[in-house]
């Protein structure tokens, strides 16, 4: 993060700190050249940072496709753009954007990580 060049740093960083505190269990590391989120050992938050005019957080069930046929997710923060079966996103615009969903995006991803970890 300290070589991290993006316009958007300051919110990269607050929404790390929101992800690592959503739930004891999770950690982080570095993937796809961006922060990336594991609870209990597997990925299921991801940043995009491209393009850099915003900030994604991917929503996702691990590296490799999974079976979809009993999956489902409720999102209840109504926060999450589904671009897959088991995968989806929420779009941060600007530092506003990013304090206004702060709390719920903490509610949701320890929501998607106990989801998708069973």
């Amino acid at each position: 993060m300290r070589e991290l060049e993006h316009p958007r740093k300051a919110e990269i960083e607050y929404l790390r700190q929101v992800l690592l505190a959503c739930d004891s269990e999770v950690t982080e590391h570095v993937k796809w050249n961006a922060p990336s989120f594991r609870f209990r050992g597997d990925d299921r938050v991801t940043f995009r940072l491209q393009p850099k005019n915003r900030v994604q957080l991917v929503f996702h069930r691990g590296v490799k496709v999974k079976d979809t046929e009993h999956f489902g997710f409720e999102d209840e923060e109504g926060l999450l753009e589904w671009v897959s079966a088991d995968r989806a996103v929420v779009t941060f615009q600007d530092s506003h954007d990013v304090e206004l969903k702060a709390d719920a995006v903490a509610r949701l991803a320890s929501a998607w990580m106990q989801a998708t970890s069973e």
